[in-house]
């Protein structure tokens, strides 16, 4: 099959399936062409196409193993003198890798959403968003070009804006959802700029013919000053990547977005869409190659973003919160890995932490069903034996976001300490201390949730002293109750009532739609590092796809000093990551378990820096002063000045008094009289004879 073509029909097919589900779902499933079909057409209509897409995404994956490829136009939208603005795909084995874990992740959220939105009015809504998102990530991973890209990158920005809101009677949604899409403006502005610069100068909006001219465009210097385009280029195309990718300082809109339904924590801001960035960053890698500069800045931006949000993960309570700053953490590495040149090792972990992030937050929403919308982990504990599928498959994901040897998080996290410590461009000294430092961190604050969430002494279905949590939706938002509180308890609810357990509850395993898909996850959290890591790192699977250069040798050491998947785990057992990890467990064991005084004491001793993390290094106040206020402050300028005495004071109103004032002076002359005015046109007549006719003689 080497050198074939791929059918592109068929491709085209791949995103089409699940935006045919959501236009199904959307239009005829809602109050916009009046409910023509019920909950069962869409939710079917949605699965189906999602389904679709990722057995063509498969069959896709083993072509392109065997050698097809395709990279060609699908529609010419526009011409512009040479500038071709086109829609079309490039199907390699980045492109198709990704097709995969967007489409089955995408599935087992759209039947994980059956059980858990179950009871919400606006269900086939939800399904319709969710549907539409995937066709979105979709287009922007299968795009041969930047303009492509850009849409996919925009569109997929509106959906989740869509989904973070989707609970639209909550003040909170509603924060939510417009701070995600402002950050994310900021980046995006910075993404065009990128885009802008390389269209400029390459013209064209084509990745290879752009990546052709690579080292034309690496002697040119941003005109007026000395700086490298290429840099520039590649510095705004990651300022993209750093609002889509929620790097710091641009992460503040990831953890809010939890006000959203928990299904899309799990597709959007764990999977997906929160991997856009460190997907374009790996396509555009014949660019950044070219500049150190843009590199170091990656690998500092993501040093800062792996340690940093981690320690903010610490003193969370809310269980989707928990999961959120691990996203973020864990978004960091991927960008090191970057930072490092290590492209491959970047997707990778891409790949691993798709499967075992949304296996973590479909595990807490089950939680959040058996425990009836109480989010607080401080008012769980003892689930275990009540919710046996849930608690296994939580603590796959936990030891694979830990990094245990042979779990998939495993290969992906220790390649990037390994890739960090064969690198030598600035700001990898202090990238090696965040992500090792990072280790520790994650395995404490994982299983701190894990210990107080499902061991220890059970603390629900009493008067708590911890209030419930405040973000859930009004009772008709509500996700899926389950069977988790009797049928009078729903009639008795209203939007203030009680949170939780009531005393005599217990939790129970949700439906079966709800725990299939934690095993559907759990079974990649467990084995696909181990099986992919050889090709994927050290073989022939990103050949000609990514780029390092010579001058970068950390993916040639890491080749050098792998001996196997089997090996790797078995000196892991022996690495300075391990033994983090494990002291993160048995130091989380110790505070939550056996002494729990302990927590209290640092809280006590430790004040001001438990203050520091709980209102986030106090990054939204920065926001609000800085920006915010400094937007109102001009925008109150603008009115006051601009408006009101520059536009309504002199252009308006000034023009106004100067047409009264000529016409003050023209009344004077104006008298109605025929020999005036006769005597004015004598007047002009005599002063036109003075100024054109030769009275006085040449000299």
């Amino acid at each position: 099959m080497a050198g074939q073509l791929l059918n592109p029909n068929l491709l085209l097919a791949v995103p089409l399936a699940p935006l045919a589900g959501a236009a199904i779902a959307g239009l005829l499933g809602t109050q916009f062409l009046g409910n023509l079909v019920g909950r069962k057409t869409s939710h079917t209509a949605t699965i189906l196409g999602v389904l679709i897409a990722f057995i063509l995404s498969v069959q896709t994956l083993l072509a392109v193993m065997d050698g097809a490829t395709f990279n060609g136009t699908i529609y010419n939208w526009m011409t512009i003198g040479t500038l071709k603005m086109e829609v079309g795909f490039q199907i390699d084995s980045l492109s198709a890798m990704m097709m995969c874990v967007v489409t089955f992740v995408s599935l087992m959220v759209h039947i994980y959403t059956i059980g858990y939105m179950k009871d919400d009015e606006g269900y086939n809504r939800f399904f319709a968003y969710i549907s539409l998102f995937t066709f979105s990530m979709l287009m922007l991973v299968m795009a041969n070009n930047f303009l492509q890209l850009f849409f996919g990158w925009e569109a997929v920005g509106l959906v989740s804006y869509l989904l973070i809101g989707f609970w639209y009677q909550r003040p909170t949604a509603i924060v939510a959802n417009m701070k995600a899409f402002l950050v994310n403006r900021v980046g995006d502005f910075g993404f065009i700029l990128g885009i802008g610069l390389l269209l400029a100068y390459a013209g064209t909006m084509n990745y290879q013919e752009v990546f052709a001219k690579k080292d034309e465009l690496a002697l040119l210097s941003l005109p007026g000053t000395d700086w490298a385009l290429l840099t520039v280029a590649c510095i705004c195309l990651f300022i993209g990547a750093m609002g889509k990718s929620a790097q710091f300082p641009l992460h503040v809109w990831l953890p809010d977005s939890m006000e959203g339904p928990t299904p899309i924590s799990a597709l959007i801001h764990a999977a997906t869409m929160v991997t856009a960035g460190i997907f374009m960053v790996s396509r555009m890698s014949p660019l950044f190659e070219l500049s150190d500069t843009a590199l170091s800045f990656i690998l500092v931006i993501g040093s800062i973003t792996a340690l940093f949000m981690g320690f903010l993960g610490i003193i969370q309570n809310d269980i989707k919160r928990v999961v959120a700053y691990s996203t973020l953490s864990q978004l960091g590495y991927m960008t090191v890995a970057l930072g490092s040149s290590a492209y491959s090792v970047a997707v990778f972990h891409l790949m691993t932490h798709a499967f075992f992030k949304a296996l973590l937050f479909l595990g807490a929403g089950s939680v959040i069903i058996g425990m009836h919308h109480d989010q607080d982990i401080r008012n769980m504990g003892g689930l275990r034996k009540y919710m046996p599928i849930t608690w296994i498959t939580s603590l796959v994901g936990s030891l694979a976001l830990i990094g245990t040897p042979l779990f998939s998080g495993f290969y992906s996290k220790d390649s990037i300490i390994e890739a960090v410590e064969a690198t030598h461009i600035w700001g990898a000294g202090f990238a090696q201390f965040a992500v090792l430092a990072g280790v520790f961190v994650t395995a404490f604050y994982s299983f701190r949730m894990y210990f107080l969430v499902f061991h220890g002494k059970e603390r629900f279905g009493q008067a708590h002293a911890h209030g419930h949590d405040d973000h859930h939706a009004p009772k008709a938002a509500h996700g899926a109750h389950g069977d988790a509180h009797d049928d009078h308890h729903e009639e008795e609810e209203d939007d203030h009532a009680h949170h939780g357990l009531e005393p005599g509850q217990k939790p129970h395993e949700s439906p079966f739609v709800v725990w299939f898909p934690l095993v559907m996850l759990a079974i990649p959290s467990l084995i696909i590092g181990y099986l992919t890591i050889g090709p994927m790192l050290h073989g022939d699977f990103f050949k000609g796809v990514i780029f390092v250069g010579e001058n970068h040798p950390a993916m040639e050491e890491l080749s050098h000093e792998f001996h196997g998947a089997m090996a790797m785990a078995i000196h892991g057992l022996s690495t300075a990551p391990f033994w983090l990890a494990l002291s993160g467990v048995v130091a989380a064991y110790y505070c939550y378990m056996v002494n729990p005084r302990v927590p209290a004491w640092f809280f006590a001793k430790f004040h001001a820096i438990h203050t520091l993390l709980d209102n986030k290094y106090y990054m939204d106040k920065f926001n609000e002063v800085v920006f915010a206020g400094g937007a109102r402050l001009l925008g109150n300028g603008l009115w006051n000045f601009g408006d009101k005495k520059l536009i309504d004071g002199l252009l308006v109103n000034g023009s106004a008094k100067v047409v009264a004032w000529l016409s003050s002076l023209s009344r004077v002359l104006q008298t109605g009289y025929i020999y005036h005015y006769a005597f004015v046109m004598i007047l002009g007549v005599l002063g036109f004879l003075i100024y054109f006719l030769p009275f006085w003689p040449a000299k």
